[in-house]
């Protein structure tokens, strides 16, 4: 009797043969390489693994009131709560993206939500600020292992309309991510679940992540690329140097009064840049791998959607940061108030980017630009409404520039996603993805130093009202200049 594998409409088939000739069917059964199929379950699964770092980042936002006072803080070290998770997390990306393809994605995403676990109860426990920081810096590298692999494996185990779901509801899992954050953050906060206050926030993380690896193990296929490329050491530090030349300054020189070695850290970053991109190029030449290949970069899709999201990010950070301050310290709104004003936005934002896929196959990139103008709209009724109701804001008055905001940028951010990754090949997946991540993520947190240094820095001189609507209208430049760049984008979408 032969044992043979049997190719056949519905899949190949395991079959015996006996001497005689006789097929005896053993049933359908998947080839040992046939390609890896990420199945509902494992979407879910990755697309549960990409909410928690987003979640995350702005689920501080409306506890730190609270942690300062119960953990005596000053305002510089609640400042670098925020920047410390942030600043590891958009470092580490790249480098998280290339383990992913060297040692295998599905093993790197179970290592980085199982430190993630870890680490959010370290951030729970945390007997002191400065606890709380090393603990958020951890934390922010764990989610660097864990985020890069969920793109990958989208881009490594999905293909045509099935790729162009999973991208779309992977953009509007970020966008709702960033939004539900702060409206989870205040509602426990204020719940105060058995008198642990704000460590809820990072405690609920924990039974999430339990019940993540459960379903990971089970459900998230491996893939790797096929040829795995080392590690850029060289590379990987010069990025490091520059992005935290760049972001710990911005951050913290505001609270920190400035003090010489944030300018010249400022000084610094650009020759930390250049050397990067001359160490790049120099890796490219000799044949070696350098840890973002400047080929990569030569993408236009790629090159022209990464430049559109670092000012859709900045603004959208920098508001979600503004407005939780202002409706708190200024309108005098509980931590509930305050998350719960930008419900209307989350709500909109998840309906409106499940229609994302369908309209970008009928209206090409367009789109994008016609969710910039809308976002316009959505951001000028807001400041209308800072402006005529203050100091008597809350979820009425902000509902309907919420709303359009809302659906504005799920016209946007999902596409993008799609526009940056469309061209790159699967074995480049987890390099692409870390790139893209790193973008957006240097993004947001250029955003709350940028947009919230400038909303802080106007409050003594012109109030909060006047604070909050300035902020408000250079967020809405910052719109207008995505819909110009977004006239550049691809018209069609891989």
């Amino acid at each position: 009797m032969r044992r043979l594998w049997y190719p056949s409409r519905t899949g190949t088939r395991l079959v015996d043969v006996t001497d005689t000739g006789t097929v005896l069917d053993r049933g359908a059964v998947r080839s040992p390489a046939a390609p890896p199929v990420l199945g509902a379950l494992g979407l879910f699964t990755v697309l549960l693994g990409a909410a928690l770092p987003l979640i995350d980042f702005f689920i501080v936002n409306v506890a730190l009131p609270t942690i300062g006072r119960d953990l005596d803080a000053s305002e510089a070290v609640l400042e670098l709560v925020v920047a410390g998770y942030g600043v590891s997390y958009a470092v580490l990306l790249v480098l998280g993206g290339r383990l992913g393809d060297l040692f295998g994605r599905r093993r790197l995403f179970l290592g980085g939500m199982a430190a993630f676990g870890v680490t959010s109860l370290a951030c729970g426990l945390a007997p002191s600020a400065w606890t709380l920081v090393a603990a958020r810096v951890a934390q922010g590298a764990a989610s660097a292992a864990m985020l890069p692999q969920v793109l990958a494996t989208i881009q490594s185990a999905t293909a045509g309309p099935r790729r162009a779901r999973a991208m779309g509801l992977y953009g509007a899992t970020a966008g709702l991510s960033m939004v539900a954050g702060q409206i989870l953050g205040g509602v426990l906060v204020a719940a105060d679940i058995a008198g642990t206050g704000w460590r809820s926030v990072f405690l609920v993380n924990v039974p999430v992540v339990i019940a993540g690896l459960v379903l990971a193990a089970r459900a998230v296929p491996e893939t790797r690329s096929q040829r795995p490329e080392p590690v850029d050491g060289p590379g990987t530090v010069l990025l490091a140097v520059a992005m935290l030349a760049l972001l710990l300054p911005l951050t913290e020189g505001r609270a920190a009064g400035w003090p010489l070695w944030t300018w010249l850290s400022l000084i610094l970053f650009p020759f930390a840049a250049l050397a990067f991109c001359l160490v790049e190029r120099r890796a490219d030449r000799q044949g070696r791998t350098p840890l973002v290949p400047p080929g990569l970069l030569a993408l236009t899709s790629l090159r022209r959607g990464l430049i559109m999201i670092v000012p859709f990010s900045i603004g959208f950070s920098g508001f979600m940061f503004v407005i939780a301050v202002a409706l708190q310290e200024g309108a005098g709104r509980g931590p509930v108030a305050a998350g719960l004003a930008l419900a209307p936005m989350a709500v909109v934002f998840f309906a409106v980017s499940l229609c994302g896929p369908r309209l970008v196959a009928r209206y090409g990139t367009r789109v994008v630009t016609a969710g910039g103008l809308i976002q316009a709209v959505g951001v000028a009724l807001i400041a209308l409404a800072a402006w005529r109701s203050w100091p008597d804001l809350g979820v009425l008055e902000l509902l309907p520039g919420a709303a359009v905001a809302g659906a504005g940028q799920a016209l946007q951010l999902p596409v993008l996603f799609r526009v940056v990754l469309s061209e790159v090949p699967a074995v480049r997946a987890g390099v692409g993805g870390g790139v893209m991540i790193t973008t957006q993520q240097s993004a947001l947190a250029l955003g709350v130093a940028t947009l919230g240094s400038l909303f802080l820095a106007l409050v003594p001189g012109h109030g909060m009202r006047d604070a909050l609507v300035i902020t408000l209208l250079v967020q809405l430049a910052g719109v207008v200049l995505t819909m110009a760049l977004s006239l550049r984008l691809p018209r069609t979408v891989g």
